[in-house]
């Protein structure tokens, strides 16, 4: 299977109560292209300014893989700047968010697993 740019599912929504929306591109579109290991895989894009509002993830993990831009990364409360080539994990039971505190766009890809 090839799934072509043109192709892709994009959402704008607001996450987690976060400030605005984020550009969700869906790399995989649900479920079942995952054979039950996950329910996310995309490519996102958070505007300057806008953000993932803290949550914490229950029955499931969080993977970021930040490709371009930057920004602040809350990792259980701990606040730490993130760079492209830099990944976070969200564990179960783990609380994460996400702000782009820079003049770019923050782009990254998220996937998350059970």
């Amino acid at each position: 299977m090839v799934r072509t740019k043109k192709d892709q599912i994009v959402e704008f929504k607001c996450i987690r109560n976060g400030n605005g929306e984020a550009e969700m591109r869906r790399i995989l579109n649900d479920e079942g292209e995952l054979y039950g290991k996950g329910r996310l895989f995309n490519h996102a894009i958070l505007a300057p300014g806008r953000s993932i509002g803290e949550h914490t993830h229950i029955g499931d993990n969080e993977i970021f893989y930040f490709l371009s831009g930057g920004g602040l990364y809350n990792d259980n409360g701990t606040v730490v700047r993130v760079y492209p080539g830099d990944t976070a994990v969200c564990n179960d039971g783990e609380l994460h968010g996400l702000v782009n505190d820079g003049e770019e766009p923050l782009e990254f890809i998220a996937l998350i697993l059970y």
